[in-house]
């Protein structure tokens, strides 16, 4: 009786062996690609865009990859642990989105000594890595510090809201902008604060900011990012002076097109959220493919001109 239950259990596995092999597209769990994408944080709608982007593409594409995700919850302490688990889970890639530069440095270089291939998405690292995908944020900034110095005809106190300090797109929207409004003496940014690239911390400086400039004082706001910007229209427009301030945000998210559709946003600057584009890049250098060290991604400059070709485009 033994032997035959031998028998029979040695028969149903090598079936189910053909048969998987049988099946298309058919992977063992133990064949899968591992690859890690650690997010620096999912607290506004771009780099859910990101996330959820590059999970379905995964999905739909690549039924040879275990993608895991992990959420640094805008901490980079967290996110540095985040790396660490990944890497001791045997990741074969490391897609990442740093939250600072200086903070994921040292973890990025620890998993690219033991081997594995980097993408780096959007933030860069101050290390060598496989492959950097993203726009350009200095481009971006200059393109809304000359937006404005047209609209303004080259005068007007401007409030800037910072994304996270220390971040390199942080770093290249600030440089930028202030290249841009440099080449006109009476452009002046008055008051800026990191608000994380988050709406509520938009309005809470913003709110303090109206208080502190009376009407007439601010004539435009220059928001690191599209969430940012909203934020700024919801005070202005509470305290009845949208009408004298410009405001100029960075992402291309629908709402941000709607306000624009609206009169309420003067401008905002398409800045690819990374997906598909992230996960593709990462299958690639896991299937040791050639890939150039920078991947450039496009942005374009919506406005009042443009925006009935833009609506719907936006995540």
């Amino acid at each position: 009786m033994t032997s035959r239950r031998h028998f029979l259990r040695t028969t149903a596995l090598a079936a189910n062996l053909v048969l998987g092999a049988m099946m298309p597209g058919a992977v063992l769990a133990q064949d899968k690609i591992k690859i890690g994408f650690s997010q620096g944080t999912m607290n506004h709608p771009w780099r859910v865009a990101m996330v959820e982007g590059n999970k379905k593409y995964a999905a739909e594409h690549y039924p040879d990859v275990d993608l895991i995700v992990t959420d640094g919850n805008n901490d980079a302490s967290k996110q540095v642990a985040d790396v660490e688990s990944l890497i001791a889970q045997g990741i074969k890639v490391l897609m990442i989105s740093p939250l600072t530069e200086q903070a994921l440095t040292p973890v990025v270089k620890e998993a690219m000594d033991a081997g594995i291939k980097v993408v780096t998405l959007d933030r860069k690292v101050n290390t060598p890595v496989t492959v950097h995908v993203g726009g350009e944020n200095l481009p971006l900034g200059i393109g809304a510090g000359e937006f404005l110095a047209k609209k303004l005809n080259g005068k007007g106190n401007i409030i800037e809201l910072q994304g996270t300090a220390g971040a390199s797109a942080t770093i290249d929207r600030n440089k930028g902008f202030a290249e841009a409004i440099a080449k006109h003496p009476d452009m002046k940014v008055v008051a800026s604060q990191n608000c994380d690239y988050t709406r509520d911390k938009a309005v809470k400086f913003m709110e303090d900011m109206v208080q502190r400039f009376g009407p007439g004082q601010i004539q435009a706001v220059y928001a690191h990012n599209d969430e940012m910007a909203l934020g700024a229209i919801q005070v202005l427009e509470a305290a009845g002076r949208l009408n004298e301030v410009a405001v100029v945000g960075i992402d291309g998210q629908e709402t941000a097109f709607e306000a624009v559709k609206q009169g309420k946003l003067a401008a905002t600057f398409v800045y690819p959220f990374v997906a598909p584009e992230g996960i593709e890049t990462a299958y690639k250098v896991a299937k040791g493919e050639e890939v150039p060290e920078t991947i450039t991604l496009p942005t374009v400059s919506v406005t009042p001109d443009n925006i009935a070709d833009m609506i719907g485009k936006g995540f």
